[in-house]
């Protein structure tokens, strides 16, 4: 890549494919150095690493360079999305030829890079009237609740023994609730200046969901708690009849708007402004992006069917 790529260039997948590609036989060579042919683990989290850190600077290099050019939203949106991506096909590449990767890690990697992708739509949104907003901490919210509730305990019209006995029942509710802290933090938080909507994204729903999905209940009622002003969304890769009964849990419980497949594009859409899904159609084809070991490694490991997004 020359040391100030053109706008065509920073939307040209080719191109940007060609320089992760440079990039990474760069990191591979000192990684090589560094770690024995045993060391593979090491070698693929390196790479992997390496190669986050690559598209970050070239993102930040989009962002700054959208700003003195004057780039549209949807410009900005769109070199942003293609370079990921075609990091994510080179990380994708080396990491296998280090590591072959197997159907667990491979379907949760697929998953692990389909968040934090579809998470740039609100980085770089193309709706104006959309900002980030950072999540509560539970000791602040406990504590608040607490004031409220020993606030009205002491303007009961009881006795000072009865209120002490009262707020001790209290205080023993808190310990049932939980034995630590509970982190509200989840992938995403975000206003449209009226409503304040936070986000999950996940792959799919399987048979090890039941800790997760038992969180996610806890911390949506937390939210209502907080102000009816919280809404709570999910969003879910795979289509609805693809995931098991904790994803009904979540959607018949009234604290989560779940949204599957499709659906789940077309309300990303509804907030940022930006049409994923259609962008995803057109650019993303995993198998002819790929080297061409990986691709004879995922159709020899039946992979390709995780590669839907």
């Amino acid at each position: 890549m020359t040391v100030t790529p053109s706008k065509a260039q920073l939307t040209d997948k080719s191109y940007l494919l060609e320089y992760f590609r440079h990039r990474a036989e760069e990191m591979q060579a000192s990684i090589k150095e560094n770690y024995g042919e045993s060391q593979y683990k090491e070698r693929a989290t390196e790479i992997n690493k390496l190669l986050k850190e690559s598209r970050e600077s070239i993102v930040r290099f989009v962002g700054q360079k959208s700003q003195t050019e004057n780039w549209t939203r949807a410009e900005t949106i769109n070199s942003v999305l293609m370079s990921t991506y075609a990091s994510y096909v080179v990380m994708i590449d080396f990491r296998n030829e280090m590591w072959p990767y197997d159907y667990m890690t491979f379907s949760r990697r697929i998953g692990e890079l389909w968040e934090p992708f579809c998470a740039l739509a609100w980085e770089h949104p193309v709706n104006t009237g959309i900002s980030f907003t950072v999540p509560p901490l539970f000791n602040d919210v406990k504590k608040k609740l607490k004031n409220e509730i020993h606030d009205f305990i002491d303007a009961l019209n009881i006795s000072n023994i009865e209120k002490e006995e009262l707020a001790s029942y209290y205080e023993k509710v808190w310990t049932l609730v939980t034995s630590g802290e509970i982190k509200l933090e989840l992938d995403l938080h975000f206003t449209d200046g009226k409503t304040n909507f936070n986000v999950d994204f996940k792959s799919g729903f399987s048979s090890n969901e039941k800790g997760n999905t038992n969180r996610l209940l806890l911390v949506a009622s937390i939210y209502k708690i907080i102000d009816d002003n919280h809404k709570c969304e999910i969003y879910v890769r795979a289509e609805e009849e693809s995931n098991n009964h904790y994803l009904q849990t979540l959607k018949n419980s009234s604290l989560w708007s779940v949204y599957c497949g499709a659906e789940g594009y077309e309300r990303m859409e509804e907030h940022t402004g930006f049409a994923m899904k259609k962008w995803i159609e057109k650019n993303i084809q995993w198998e002819d992006d790929f080297d061409h070991k990986t691709v004879a490694h995922l159709q020899e490991s039946n992979l390709g069917a995780y590669l839907k997004w």
